[in-house]
C-alpha cells in the first residue's frame, strides 16, 4: 500500500483531479461488461450473454481508448482524435444493428431478447456519451446525442419492432446518451476549471513576487536617486575648484565622502527592512494560508518580547516550512507552537500526510533549509528535523535568548 500512496502524494491536485477522471471513464467500460453479463446471469441466457460480452468487451476498450485520446485532446496535449471518433460511431452503430437484428431474426428465446435489447440501449448511451468528450460545441454534443436517439428509432421500426416500442426505445436511448454526454462535458469542464485555478495561483504568486520586487525597487530609487544627484553635482563642482586651484574643493568632496557614507547607511536600513521579518505575522499569516488550503492549522505560543533577531530568523523558519507543507505532502493537520525552555525560543512546526518515510512534508536536504540553517546561525540557533511518527514530520528551530530578555519573559509567564 505504500507505493500506491506514495504514487499518489506526488501528485499535485490537478494532477489528482486528472487521474480520477480518466479512471473514471475507464471504469465506465467496465460498468458496461458488467451489465451485459449480470443481465446474461439473470435471465440464464450464458451464450447469449457470452457472446454478447465479447462484442461490448470490443467496445469498451475502443471507449477507453477514446475517451483517454480525448482528455488529452481537450487538455492540448494532442490532436483531437477524429478517426478514432469516426471509428467509435461506426463500431457502435454496427453492434446495435447486430442486436436488433438478433432480437427480432435470430434465434428465438427471452434470454436472447433481453440480452440483445440490453446491448442495443448500452452501446448507443455508453458511445454517445463517451464521444461527446472528442466534440467541444455544445450544438455537436446535442447533435450526437440526438443523432443515436433518432437512429435507434429509425433502425429499430424497419426491422420489425413495433411502432410504439421503437418510439420508447428512443426515447430511453435520448435520456440515457443525454445523462452520460452530460457527465462528460461536466467532467471535462470541471477538470478544465482546476487547471485553470492552479494556473491562477501561480501567477498570483508570480505577482506578488514582482510586486514585492517593485516595492523595493522603489525604495532603492527614492533612496539612492536624490542622494546620487547630489553627489554627481558636488563632484563635478569639486572638479572645477580643484582646476581653478580652489581650496573649497576639498570641502565638496569632505561632502561627497559623507553623503556617500549616509547613502550606504540608508541602502543598509533599507535591505534589512526588507530581510527582517515579525514573528507574529508569520504567524498569522501561516494560520490563514494553511486554512485556505483546507489544513487544520494549530498556532499556539506567545510572542511579545522575543528580540528583534530571533523573531526575523524564527519568522523565517515559519515561512519557509509553511511553504514546504503546501507543496510537498498531502497533510490535513499542521501545528506551529512557540515555546520558552531554560533560556531558549523553540519554534516547532508539525504536520502529517507525508508522502515518503523520510519526511517530504518539509524534509529533505534542499536549499530552503540550508538558508534557515545559516539564518538561525547567526544568532546561535539551530534547526532539527525529522519523523517521530509514520506519515508525520517535525521540524524544531531553536534559538537562545539573551540573558536580560530570558529573566524577563520567564518572570512574565
Amino acid at each position: 500500500m505504500r507505493r500506491p500512496r506514495r504514487w499518489w502524494g506526488k501528485k499535485s491536485t490537478p494532477a489528482k483531479v486528472e487521474t480520477y477522471t480518466r479512471w473514471s471513464f475507464h471504469f465506465f467500460g467496465v460498468i458496461e461488461i458488467l451489465v451485459i453479463v449480470l443481465t446474461g446471469v439473470e435471465q440464464g441466457g450464458a451464450r447469449p450473454a457470452a457472446g454478447a460480452s465479447l462484442v461490448i468487451a470490443a467496445h469498451a476498450s475502443l471507449c477507453m481508448l477514446v475517451a483517454s485520446r480525448s482528455l488529452d485532446w481537450t487538455l492540448g496535449r494532442r490532436a483531437q482524435p477524429v478517426r478514432l471518433l469516426w471509428g467509435l460511431a461506426g463500431l457502435t452503430s454496427v453492434i446495435a444493428v447486430g442486436a436488433i437484428g438478433v432480437a427480432e431474426r435470430g434465434p428465438g428465446g427471452d434470454a436472447v431478447d433481453t440480452v440483445a435489447g440490453t446491448t442495443f440501449s448500452v452501446v448507443l448511451c455508453f458511445g454517445a456519451g463517451i464521444m461527446a468528450l472528442g466534440v467541444r460545441n455544445r450544438l455537436r454534443v446535442a447533435a450526437v446525442v440526438g443523432g443515436f436517439a433518432l437512429g435507434a428509432g429509425v433502425v429499430s421500426f424497419p426491422m420489425g419492432v413495433p411502432g410504439l416500442a421503437a418510439l420508447v426505445m428512443a426515447c430511453a436511448v435520448l435520456v440515457g446518451a443525454a445523462f452520460m454526454a452530460f457527465t462528460s462535458v461536466f467532467s471535462v469542464w470541471l477538470l478544465n476549471a482546476v487547471y485553470a485555478l492552479d494556473e491562477a495561483k501561480e501567477t498570483r504568486t508570480r505577482l506578488a513576487v514582482a510586486e514585492e520586487r517593485l516595492r523595493f525597487g522603489r525604495d532603492l530609487h527614492d533612496v539612492m536617486g536624490r542622494n546620487l544627484a547630489v553627489i554627481a553635482l558636488k563632484s563635478e563642482l569639486a572638479v572645477q575648484l580643484s582646476r581653478r586651484g580652489r581650496p573649497e574643493a576639498v570641502e565638496q568632496m569632505i561632502e561627497v565622502q559623507r553623503i556617500a557614507q549616509e547613502s550606504q547607511r540608508e541602502v543598509r536600513d533599507v535591505v534589512r527592512g526588507y530581510r527582517e521579518v515579525v514573528l507574529e505575522v508569520e504567524l498569522a499569516g501561516a494560520r490563514g494560508v494553511l486554512s485556505a488550503a483546507g489544513i487544520d492549522a494549530r498556532v499556539t505560543g506567545e510572542t511579545a518580547g522575543l528580540p528583534a533577531q530571533v523573531q526575523s530568523a524564527l519568522g523565517w523558519v515559519v515561512r519557509e516550512a509553511t511553504t514546504n507543507v503546501l507543496r510537498h505532502g498531502n497533510a490535513e493537520k499542521c501545528s506551529v507552537t512557540v515555546r520558552l525552555s531554560e533560556g531558549r525560543v523553540v519554534l516547532t512546526v508539525e504536520n502529517d500526510g507525508v508522502a515518503e518515510a523520510s519526511g517530504a512534508g518539509t524534509s529533505g536536504g534542499g536549499s530552503g533549509l540550508a538558508g534557515l540553517r545559516e539564518r538561525l546561525s547567526a544568532v546561535d540557533g539551530t534547526l532539527e528535523t525529522g519523523s517521530p511518527g509514520k506519515g508525520v514530520f517535525r521540524l524544531t528551530a531553536e534559538v537562545p535568548l539573551p540573558p536580560a530578555a530570558a529573566t524577563v519573559l520567564e518572570a512574565a509567564s
